[in-house]
C-alpha cells in the first residue's frame, strides 16, 4: 500500500475520532487509567495500538524506534501536567480558585494527549511505520502487553476489557 493510500485508509476513522469513541465504551476508561497508574502503560499508545488493529495494521520496528520522540513529549509535557492536576484534587474540592486551575490543567492535559495522537498518526501514516497484519502476528492483548512496565493478573482484566470493547467497536 503506498503512503497516499495508507493515509486515506488512515483518516475513517482518524485516530483521535476512534480513541474518543473507544475511550467512551464501557469500562475502556477505567481499563486504560488502571493500566497507566499501575502497570505504567501510555494510554495514547494503547488506544493508537487499538486503532491500527482496526485498520487490520501492525507497527514495524521503525515505528517502535520512532516511538521515542513522543515517549519524551509523554514524559516531558503531558504527565507533569497530569501530576499537577492530580495533586491539586483535594485542594479544589475546597477551594474555587484551585478547581479553576485544575480545570485548565485537565484541558491543557487533554491537548497535550491530543498532540501526542496527532504525532502518532502521523508516524503512523508514514508507510515504513505500519504494515498489514499477518496470520502469524501476534494477538492485539499481547502487543498490548509489551506496552506494560509490569504484568499482573489486575493488568490481565484491564487488557481483557480493552480488547473485547475493542472487538465490539471495532465490529
Amino acid at each position: 500500500m503506498h503512503s497516499t493510500q495508507l493515509c486515506d485508509v488512515l483518516r475513517n476513522p482518524p485516530l483521535w475520532d476512534y480513541a474518543l469513541a473507544l475511550y467512551q465504551r464501557p469500562g475502556v476508561a477505567d481499563a486504560c487509567l488502571q493500566l497507566q497508574d499501575t502497570a505504567g502503560a501510555d494510554v495514547c499508545e494503547l488506544l493508537w495500538r487499538c486503532w491500527l488493529d482496526h485498520h487490520a495494521l501492525v507497527p514495524t520496528d521503525e515505528a517502535h524506534n520512532a516511538l521515542g520522540g513522543i515517549r519524551a513529549w509523554q514524559a516531558e509535557v503531558t504527565q507533569p501536567i497530569r501530576h499537577l492536576r492530580r495533586m491539586l484534587k483535594p485542594r479544589a474540592r475546597d477551594e474555587q480558585d484551585v478547581a479553576t486551575l485544575r480545570d485548565h490543567l485537565k484541558e491543557a492535559e487533554l491537548l497535550a494527549e491530543r498532540e501526542t495522537l496527532r504525532q502518532l498518526q502521523a508516524l503512523s501514516e508514514t508507510s515504513h511505520a505500519v504494515r498489514k497484519r499477518r496470520a502469524d502476528d501476534t494477538s492485539l492483548t499481547m502487543q498490548l502487553t509489551r506496552c506494560l512496565v509490569m504484568h499482573a493478573p489486575a493488568q490481565e482484566a484491564a487488557l481483557a476489557t480493552l480488547t473485547t470493547q475493542h472487538t465490539t467497536h471495532h465490529s
